[in-house]
């Protein structure tokens, strides 16, 4: 009997053993499943980093607010939203190598798009090859949509829906403004949009008549804009991002180099543009963006509406959100509104569940073409005055009128 039993302990604890690593194999699937893993490659280092700092903001507060709430509802559970990042160093090659190690590594459940135009072009690609569901955050160039890859969308309208606004205002203003210079980034998104606002300008009977690039990581533009003076333009238009357009306007101040209308893309859209390029440099100057926090939408989101999202951003990071934290936020108010609807995380069921969306969110009512780019609502343009930020279209928000810098 004792020599049975001796003989029965192995084979019972191999049992034992067996059994209890499957539980727990069980127990991790079950918890891994219970959280999803949103992929976030973004340019935390190199030129970009201020904008990558906005977006892990926007990022954040989203994740945190979901997660407080229990999380978002698939079906008839709760899961917790758990994002990871990965640097791309402010380079467009990188952005596709950090996106794709996303998806095959770090086997996220669903991607946000690099940060811009051209990054997100560039990587979207991946989204086909994978069948990844990708939400770009900052794309606006309709360029990045025309291929028919119907696992990307965009929160952003199109460029034209910022130019055409802005030269209706400006040539309602006044008439006898006939000319314009175009400064543009040699980048994907700030030369889509000098090529958009070109042909917004023209179709109102303004000529360009300075139409110049300037490479990445440019510090002195002083011979560029020694013949921008010269051509004496009456509107001055500049595109590219914060850091770009603060040193811009600088050397525009020191080589007096000045028009009736000056408009940047996208420093403008910052508060911190304000403060950087001083109170000179930023008064009259005209911008517009996708998002403002004057904007009163009313939404089914966990915010509950702009304002909701502004207090909260305040109380946690003791500023103002800009544009650029709103769309980072709103990319995952967003799936979150997919995922609830197709009550799944199934890529394909998501998908769907996005190109049949009408979301009401903080940041506007969101629902895509068929190309999958917004197509919902009107950005705001608006213009630096007396030091402070404000709103001159569309009416609903409206909060001052245009000004002409010789006012």
């Amino acid at each position: 009997m004792q020599e049975h039993l001796k003989n029965r302990i192995p084979q019972l604890s191999v049992t034992f053993f067996v059994a209890l690593a499957a539980m727990l194999w069980t127990s991790a699937t079950t918890l891994a499943q219970d959280k999803i893993v949103f992929g976030a490659p973004l340019p935390i280092t190199g030129g970009l980093s201020p904008e990558a700092a906005k977006a892990q903001q926007g990022y954040e507060i989203w994740a945190e607010t979901v997660n407080a709430k229990g999380g978002i509802k698939v079906g008839d559970k709760r899961m917790m939203v758990e994002i990871e990042y990965v640097d791309y160093q402010s380079s467009t090659p990188k952005a596709v190598q950090a996106a794709e190690q996303l998806i095959t590594q770090k086997k996220v459940n669903f991607l946000f798009a690099p940060f811009g135009s051209g990054a997100t072009k560039a990587s979207s690609t991946l989204a086909a090859k994978y069948k990844m569901v990708t939400l770009a955050p900052t794309a606006s160039s309709p360029q990045v949509y025309d291929k028919g890859n119907k696992y990307l969308f965009g929160i952003y309208t199109p460029n034209e829906t910022l130019t055409i606004p802005l030269v209706n205002i400006v040539t309602k203003k006044d008439a006898n403004l006939k000319t314009m210079a175009i400064l543009a980034r040699n980048d994907f998104f700030p030369l889509a949009m000098a090529k958009q606002m070109k042909q917004s300008a023209s179709a109102k009977g303004i000529k360009v008549i300075f139409d110049e690039k300037f490479a990445i990581n440019t510090l002195d533009h002083s011979a560029t804009l020694t013949q921008m003076k010269a051509a004496d333009p009456d509107w001055i238009f500049v595109t590219g991002y914060i850091n770009d357009n603060v040193l811009i306007r600088k050397q525009m101040l020191d080589q007096k180099v000045t028009a009736p209308v000056v408009t940047m893309m996208t420093g403008p859209s910052y508060p911190e543009f304000i403060t950087a390029a001083g109170r000179e440099g930023a008064e009259n100057v005209t911008g517009a963006a996708w998002w403002h926090p004057a904007l009163q939408y009313k939404s089914d989101d966990v915010f509950g509406s702009t304002q909701g999202y502004v207090e909260a951003f305040k109380k946690k990071y003791g500023v103002v959100p800009d544009y650029g934290h709103a769309s980072h936020t709103a990319v995952g108010v967003v799936f979150q509104a997919a995922i609830e609807k197709a009550g799944s995380i199934d890529p394909e069921k998501v998908r769907d569940a996005l190109a049949t969306l009408n979301a009401k969110t903080f940041h506007g009512p969101i629902s895509f073409s068929e190309t999958g780019q917004a197509n919902s609502y009107e950005p705001p343009v608006f213009q630096i005055q007396d030091g402070e930020t404000r709103i001159i279209f569309p009416d609903v928000v409206k909060q001052s009128e245009f000004r002409l810098n010789k006012e």
